[in-house]
């Protein structure tokens, strides 16, 4: 292992760019040691697929983020994503009744008209910005019609998933607090007001749990999953968006094909979220017995971090991976993870973020970025734009 060299998550300067390192340690450090917090790290396409496929060996059980797992923190059971079997099977089968590739496409129409809401009174000002006009609307707005949430309510529920996301600059992220803070009256009065919603579908649904039960979920668990998918469901196409409009400004002859071929669309998308992806460059697990990797002991019950981030660059699986071509071939990347933990949402991601791209081209065929006034969001968890605002011809 290269002591010079330094993979540090909390890294300003690292995280605005994080891909020249991502590289060295590729080709240095394949399984890599950071003294200073105490974690491992592997960054190649092969090692990271099958440690986060290996589930008895690297485990969910203290979530997916090295400072939870370095707390040994413990989460409520309808944050599944946080756990391993029979808690994890379980509650994801729950919400896999739900979020279904068919029924997610079922909402382009909606999708699409909140686009056409939010961008139309901006055609004509030539000033547009990606994450504030577009990425933080659209996607709240789509998930709160699929809660049931009113409109009233959806700012307050989008500054609660914002606050907790956002870390000092350079600060490992705290304590996550609460799951069932907001969201309870609404779920109360849910429970009264049936509708054809997500909401009512939590309330009513019947599942065994893990202690062979056969029963409804409770009130917290109903408020848990809602605010799980508030903050899921926002922040992933959020950040898509704003990468969208940040690499196509960069590529203008492939926007340009992607402006006169819209069946390109498709594969531009998956080529932005392997490029850029939209829920940051690593996902952590917690090792349960000594593993070796790479000819180096790693030890039972140390933190492991799987940068899908460098996997999704590594030129051992994407040719020239720190390129960015919507016309490469088409291979599985690790932006949705892989395997048993795969994100349930990332059918609707993937709507959202083609037809959010059709309908920006068909008003913007052309921007340039206003970097002087860009921001990036300080978060340990994702990685994007806080602000990011474009000249339009």
């Amino acid at each position: 292992m290269d002591a010079e060299l330094r993979w540090d998550p909390y890294d300003v300067g690292i995280f605005a760019n994080p891909y020249p390192n991502l590289r060295r340690l590729r080709e240095e450090a394949p399984l890599y040691h950071n003294e200073q917090y105490d974690f491992f790290a592997v960054s190649r396409f092969e090692d990271v697929e099958k440690c986060l496929s290996n589930r008895e060996v690297f485990s969910s059980r203290h979530g997916p983020v090295l400072e939870h797992i370095k707390r040994r923190a413990v989460f409520p059971d309808p944050i599944f994503i946080f756990h391993d079997p029979p808690v994890h099977t379980i509650y994801r089968g729950l919400v896999t009744r739900i979020f279904t590739p068919a029924k997610m496409n079922a909402l382009a129409g909606q999708v699409r008209a909140y686009c056409a809401n939010a961008l139309d009174p901006l055609v004509g000002t030539g000033k547009f910005d990606f994450v504030r006009d577009l990425g933080m609307e659209m996607p709240m707005r789509v998930i709160g019609m699929l809660l049931g949430i009113p409109e009233s309510e959806l700012k307050d529920v989008q500054k609660r998933v914002d606050k907790k996301k956002r870390v000092t600059p350079g600060q490992p992220m705290p304590e996550y607090g609460s799951h069932t803070d907001g969201l309870g009256d609404y779920v109360d009065w849910r429970m009264k007001n049936p509708s054809d919603d997500l909401t009512t579908t939590l309330i009513n649904a019947e599942f065994v749990d893990v202690h062979g039960v056969t029963r409804k979920l409770t009130r917290d668990e109903v408020i848990t999953f809602c605010n799980l998918f508030a903050g899921a469901g926002n922040e992933t196409t959020n950040r898509l968006i704003g990468w969208t409009g940040k690499v196509l400004a960069e590529h203008p002859d492939q926007r340009r094909q992607i402006y006169e071929n819209r069946a390109l669309i498709p594969q531009a998308i998956e080529e932005l979220l392997r490029f850029e992806p939209p829920g940051g460059v690593c996902v952590a697990r917690f090792v349960m017995e000594d593993v070796e990797l790479h000819g180096v002991k790693v030890p039972k019950g140390s933190s492991l971090a799987c940068l899908n981030g460098s996997a999704n660059h590594d030129d051992r699986r994407f040719v020239d991976g720190d390129s960015f071509n919507i016309h490469r071939e088409r291979l599985p990347h690790l932006s949705f993870g892989v395997g048993f933990h795969a994100c349930v949402g990332n059918a609707l991601a993937r709507v959202e973020g083609r037809i959010a791209l059709d309908e920006i081209l068909n008003r913007f065929p052309e921007w340039e970025l206003d970097m002087s006034k860009a921001t990036m969001i300080p978060s340990t968890t994702t990685r994007g734009w806080d602000t990011l605002p474009t000249l339009t011809h």
